[in-house]
C-alpha cells in the first residue's frame, strides 16, 4: 500500500507540474491585460502536434505515419521542442493581435468569445491536418520503469517533473530579479504608470502572450509521450490548470505553481482510492477554497491592488 501511495504521489507531481505550467500562463496574461486565453487547451494541443510533426519530418516520415521508439532520440526531441516553441510563440502573438487587443479596455466580455473562437480554429485546423486519431509520441528516455522507494516511475514522468520545475523556477527568477521581469510586474501593477516610467507596455503585453502560449506548448510536448497527442486532450487539461490557478491564486505565479502541484497530487491519491471520485475531489476543493479564501491560497484580492 505504501508503494502504491508513493507511486501515486510521483505521478501526481508530474501531472501537477503540467497543470502548473498552463496555470502560470493564465496568470501572466491576466496580470498584464486582465484577460485570459480560454483557448489555452488548444495551444497545448498545438504544441503536442507540432512536436510530433517535427519528429516525423526528422525521421523522414509522412504526417500520418507512426513513430518508432528508436526514431525519437533526445536530440530530435529537443529540436521538436524548439520547433514547438517557435510556432506557439507566433500563435501567441497572433492571438493577442486578432482576439484580445481589439477588446482590451473596452469593457464587456467580448475577448472571452474571441479567445474561445481562436481555440476552436486551432482545434479544427489540427483535425483537418492530423485527423481525429491520437498520435503516439515515444519518450526519448524509453519506457523502462524506474524504481524509487519501491514505486515504479516512468522516465518521461521524471522528465516532466524536472523540466517543469526548472522552467517554472527560472521564470520565477526572471520575473523577480531581472529588468524585463520588473517591467512585466510594473505593467501588471499599472500600465499607465509603467508607460510614464518609459516601459514599452505594448511589447510587454505581447511578451506575456508569447510566454503564456509557449508554456502551453511545452506542456503539450511533455505530456504527449504519457497520454498520446490527441486533438481533444486540451479542454480537460486546461480546465484543471485553470482550477489550479483559482485554488493557488490567479494573481500569484507561485500560487499557480502551488495549485497545480496540489491538484495533481490530490487527483492521483483520490484516484488510487476511487477513480470515479477524482473529478469530484478537485472541484470540491475549488468550492472550499473559494468560500474560505476567494482570492486563492497565495493570491491577493484584485481590488486591493494599486
Amino acid at each position: 500500500m505504501a508503494e502504491s501511495i508513493l507511486q501515486a504521489i510521483f505521478s501526481g507531481l508530474a501531472l501537477g507540474s503540467i497543470y502548473a505550467l498552463v496555470a502560470v500562463g493564465f496568470n501572466i496574461t491576466f496580470n498584464t491585460t486582465k484577460t485570459l486565453n480560454f483557448g489555452q487547451g488548444e495551444f497545448l494541443v498545438a504544441g503536442a502536434f507540432v512536436a510530433v510533426s517535427v519528429l516525423l519530418l526528422l525521421a523522414g516520415k509522412q504526417m500520418t505515419d507512426a513513430l518508432l521508439p528508436a526514431e525519437v532520440t533526445l536530440t530530435r526531441y529537443l529540436l521538436s521542442l524548439v520547433g514547438s516553441m517557435v510556432v506557439l510563440a507566433l500563435l501567441g502573438v497572433l492571438l493577442y493581435y486578432t482576439a484580445v487587443r481589439p477588446f482590451v479596455g473596452q469593457g464587456g466580455m467580448a475577448w472571452v468569445m474571441s479567445t474561445i473562437g481562436f481555440g476552436i480554429i486551432i482545434q479544427n485546423t489540427a483535425l483537418a491536418i492530423w485527423g481525429p486519431s491520437p498520435l503516439v509520441m515515444p519518450s526519448p528516455l524509453g519506457n523502462d520503469v524506474i524504481r524509487i522507494g519501491g514505486a515504479g516511475v516512468l522516465p518521461q514522468e521524471v522528465l516532466v517533473l524536472v523540466a517543469s520545475v526548472a522552467v517554472l523556477f527560472t521564470l520565477d527568477w526572471v520575473m523577480r530579479a531581472t529588468r524585463i521581469g520588473k517591467a512585466v510586474r510594473a505593467v501588471a501593477q499599472s500600465g499607465s504608470a509603467a508607460t510614464l516610467m518609459g516601459i514599452n507596455v505594448g511589447a510587454i503585453v505581447v511578451l506575456a502572450f508569447v510566454i503564456s502560449s509557449s508554456l502551453a506548448g511545452l506542456a503539450g510536448l511533455l505530456i504527449a509521450p504519457i497520454t498520446t497527442a490527441s486533438v481533444f486532450m486540451g479542454l480537460t487539461l486546461a480546465l484543471k490548470a485553470f482550477s489550479s490557478a483559482i485554488v493557488g491564486g490567479l494573481t500569484s505565479p507561485r500560487g499557480c505553481m502551488l495549485g497545480g502541484v496540489l491538484l495533481g497530487v490530490i487527483e492521483a491519491l483520490v484516484g488510487l482510492w476511487h477513480a470515479e471520485l477524482r473529478e469530484i475531489s478537485i472541484f470540491l476543493l475549488i468550492i472550499i477554497v473559494l468560500v474560505v479564501r476567494p482570492q486563492g491560497l497565495l493570491g491577493q484580492r484584485i481590488e486591493e491592488k494599486v
